[in-house]
């Protein structure tokens, strides 16, 4: 048998992190660290929050774990408390020290709370022996000693072109559900393993495997949720609040909610931070100066409504709601109820589907509605068309670049101007591999087993294009998810919910309102219930936005229930 090289089975050492943009103070940082820890800890030295991210998400693909992380309080492009409030989301473990002067000692007092700091050093640490190894000797036995586990993963045996197969990965990502993609199509022998020990013989997929080794063959939803540890059971059957929706708006709502003791409760139906939670970059959310991935924001929304005892439940199809005296109540597609005092409706909008010959059959075999983000690596040295000229489809646009060979923007309009941010018309221009064809639409497309190709039409010239294409993502409408609520609540022509002043008609109230008041701002046309985010009658469709309307929804619930 042959011996392994040393270097391919020594266990790599955990990383210390330092950050200055002096260089000559991240130089003697680093030279004190490397000389008492350097034997047991890699020292990983930056100049700048930006690149000791980019050195985080590289020990973090290497599957490495990263123990302390120091930074200086004062850098230009980010603080140390900015740099370390993101670190959080890559290395929550890890133990974080913020270095500041003097006059700083009041912002590392309130960064305690913001980051949950661990320790500040006041600059200049000398000598180290006396101001800083006792500090981190201490903060690194901690980290040494706490639980650090990986998380085990789910794994999932499918078929590339499986639209069941996407389903379940992208319903795991949007969770953050840990799992372990393999596909049959690839040379993956732990596939073909993990179904011969489930008993299957690949015909019936996709096959999903727990920690605990359980197969679950095409499971639903629903069962997915109950093996991996979401929730879907309410602990009650009746809540001051019931929120509708998982999106900004919802979960806006939720945290407001939870954090003015509402007894609150959300229902979801796939996973929270609706479409914004797919987005791979938010670079225009207020409080985020380098931008902030959809899951990232939705991942801090969520800890911080349970933070407030938000109880959260998931793959909950709400089917109906109704009055019954002063209460409200939802009904699942199960049959089973729910109750509250009030309801808010943030249910949000879906993507249209494109209604092109050729493409109905094809949708998560090539076909994708929304960023579907899972897909992003499959993609590599591929062309990808996306179809659509909002922000979705530029944020989509600038993920998918990362991977593909080429992406091609398909967008209907003459410019990008009326429906885009300008900061994502000027990335997108920036691109090399990005290309945007305006007055442009998808008309056709083939495929057997998966998309093989598309018919561009070029609305200025009336000619057609026959392109190759594998992977088509689209961006196109807004519809919203109000079937359901047809004879209960008034909607406009589109479906979207009327609300407020939008119910007022020559003064009166709505029919059947039953109040001496006219319905508040965010309120339907039954009361007591409200409604916010992007299913709102003419709003705006902005996640800031939507985070507003749920929290302005929550105070109009407070003045509902004292006036009750």
């Amino acid at each position: 048998m042959t011996t392994p090289p040393a270097e391919a089975t020594r266990v790599a050492r955990p990383s210390i992190l330092t950050v200055d943009d002096d260089p000559s103070v991240s130089r003697a940082v680093a030279r004190d660290l490397r000389r008492k820890y350097g034997e047991k800890y890699r020292i990983v030295r930056a100049e700048s929050g930006p690149q000791a991210l980019e050195a985080l998400r590289e020990i973090k693909l290497r599957g490495e774990e990263v123990a302390a992380l120091l930074a200086d309080y004062r850098m230009p492009q980010m603080s140390g408390i900015e740099f370390l409030e993101a670190a959080m989301d890559l290395f929550p473990l890890a133990r974080r020290v913020l270095l500041t002067a003097y006059a700083d000692t009041e912002a590392a007092i309130q960064a305690i709370n913001v980051v949950d700091l661990d320790h500040y050093l006041l600059k200049p640490w000398d000598p180290p022996e006396e101001k800083l190894y006792p500090v981190l000797d201490e903060l690194l036995h901690a980290w040494t000693v706490s639980d650090r586990q990986p998380v085990r993963q789910v794994r999932v045996v499918g078929h590339r072109w499986s639209p069941r197969s996407y389903e379940v990965r992208d319903f795991l990502a949007r969770n953050s559900v840990p799992f372990r993609w393999h596909s049959l199509e690839d040379a993956d022998c732990e596939a073909k393993r993990l179904l011969d020990a489930a008993g299957q013989d690949g015909t019936r997929l996709p096959v999903v495997v727990t920690p605990e080794g359980d197969p679950m063959v095409q499971p639903t939803d629903a069962e997915l949720a109950a093996r991996v540890g979401l929730s879907t059971q309410p602990s009650t059957d009746f809540y001051d609040l019931i929120v509708v929706g998982g999106g900004p708006a919802g979960l806006g709502a939720a945290v407001y909610g939870g954090s003015e003791g509402l007894r609150t409760v959300l229902v979801e139906r796939m996973a929270t931070g609706g479409q914004a939670g797919t987005s791979s970059r938010i670079e225009n959310y207020l409080g985020f100066p380098d931008g902030v991935s959809g899951e990232q924001l939705t991942e801090r929304a969520r800890r911080q409504a349970l933070k407030f005892d938000v109880e959260m439940l998931t793959t909950r199809d709400v089917v109906a709601l109704e009055q019954r005296g002063s209460a409200r109540v939802v009904r699942f597609d199960d049959g089973t109820e729910l109750a509250a005092h009030t309801v808010i409706l943030a249910t949000g909008v879906s993507y249209r589907m494109l209604g092109v010959p050729g493409l109905e059959t094809l949708a998560g075999r090539g076909v994708f509605y929304g960023a579907a983000t899972t897909e992003g690596p499959s993609c590599a040295g591929q062309d990808v068309y996306l179809v659509g000229g909002a922000n979705s489809a530029g944020q989509a646009a600038m993920y998918f670049s990362r991977h593909a060979r080429r992406v091609v923007l398909v967008v209907r309009g003459d410019s990008l101007d009326r429906s885009m941010s300008r900061y994502l018309i000027d990335q997108l221009a920036g691109v090399d591999n990005i290309e945007v064809r305006t007055c442009t639409e998808v008309v056709g497309g083939t495929g057997e087993d998966h998309l093989e190709s598309l018919t561009l039409l070029c609305t200025a010239t009336g000619e057609k294009t026959t392109v190759e294409a594998s992977w088509l993502f689209a961006f196109i409408g807004a519809a919203p998810r109000t079937d359901w609520l047809e004879g209960t609540l008034s909607r406009d022509e589109r479906g979207f919910l009327l609300a407020g002043p939008d119910l007022v008609v020559d003064g009166g109230t709505p029919d059947g309102w039953g109040l001496d008041r006219a319905p508040y701002h965010l309120e339907t046309s039954l009361p007591g219930v409200f409604v916010a985010g992007d299913v709102r009658a003419d709003s705006v469709k902005r996640v800031a936005s939507a985070v507003g309307e749920g929290a302005m929804a929550v105070t109009l619930v407070h003045r509902y229930l004292e006036r009750s």
